[in-house]
């Protein structure tokens, strides 16, 4: 298992305020090959947890409770030196600002050659000629050239090349990619999530692929998180989640496709917004949106049962499958 995430609750605390928790009792696991994809709206934990699994919590902010294992190693059993030395080596992620990610002042072959020495050790000769051959990796042309540049010379696209070519340096175990195509368009989306499924099966990789495109959750993800105001709500393979979904809430994301309503019917939507961290409701956090809510969803939390966490779960009102395919397995 590349990466075992058990019962995990981050706080926040605040001056002379209640402490908060913006992500909340939360489980995952990733096997070495598979694509994990963990999706919500805005605002729902996503990137929190990612950058509670990174090691790259704000100020105040701390992982309160639960054990993250990598590569068969808790991390909480390691001194913070020792920690964020297996997580250099182990884990790397790629986020939504490519070239606000890069330092613009270094040549993009100094960062990745950087890179390079820090998992591996190499020495400066070594770690460029490397540079050089993962910027060919992936499918930047003339890579000898374009490790002479700067990101400002780079087009949007190329610098989420280079991201992910700093990325699998020192070949990691595991990829976060949080929302890492979001800033594209669809051309070179599509590219990008290909060149990191070719990446994923050459090296072996995890991959916690964070969005909220459903669409590409269909076509590149073994399975799927939904994630809900901090909580994992419903947990499954994608094809069982896709043909049958039971968490009124993941019901109501797949409801939204353009592609489950048919080319002439309105697009559905889910009444209301994912409450603030600071005002969650007394039970379900979902309930205030839920048709399905009764009194015991306003006052208890559900239980976590066979990946579901759901008072009243039951099959999806209306279609819900994408008329679209894995290009991938």
């Amino acid at each position: 298992m590349v990466l075992s995430v058990n019962d995990v609750t981050v706080t926040i605390d605040r001056p002379r305020r209640t402490a908060v928790h913006p992500v909340r009792g939360v489980s995952l696991s990733l096997k070495a090959g598979e694509t994990l994809a963990l999706v919500g709206e805005s605002g729902c934990g996503k990137s929190m947890t990612c950058l509670a699994l990174a090691g790259l919590l704000p100020n105040r902010a701390a992982i309160a409770s639960g054990t993250l294992v990598l590569d068969g190693t808790d991390l909480g059993t390691l001194s913070p030196r020792d920690a964020r030395d297996l997580r250099r080596r182990k884990m790397a992620s790629v986020f939504q600002d490519a070239t606000g990610g890069l330092n613009p002042v270094r040549s993009i072959g100094w960062q990745v050659a950087q890179a390079v020495r820090m998992r591996g050790g190499a020495t400066r000769h070594a770690a460029q000629q490397e540079a050089v051959r993962l910027l060919g990796r992936v499918g930047l042309p003339d890579p000898e050239r374009r490790a002479r540049e700067f990101p400002h010379q780079f087009s949007g696209g190329m610098n989420q090349r280079a991201m992910i070519a700093l990325a699998i340096a020192g070949n990691p175990k595991l990829l976060i990619a949080d929302e890492a195509t979001t800033a594209l368009d669809v051309t070179l989306q599509a590219q990008i999530l290909e060149l990191i499924a070719d990446l994923r099966r050459a090296l072996g990789m995890g991959v916690l692929f964070v969005t909220h495109d459903l669409g590409l959750v269909a076509q590149h993800a073994d399975s799927v998180a939904v994630m809900y105001a901090g909580r994992i709500v419903e947990r499954a393979s994608t094809d069982s989640l896709f043909a049958n979904p039971r968490h009124p809430y993941t019901q109501g994301l797949l409801a939204a496709l353009p592609d489950a309503m048919g080319a002439s019917a309105r697009l559905a939507s889910i009444d209301g917004t994912v409450p603030p961290i600071d005002a969650l409701p007394a039970g379900c956090a979902f309930a205030p949106r839920c048709v399905r809510a009764s009194a015991i969803c306003t006052s208890t939390v559900p239980d976590t049962v066979r990946g579901l966490a759901c008072h009243h779960p039951g099959p999806r009102v209306r279609p819900a499958v994408p008329a679209m395919q894995k290009e991938y397995s």
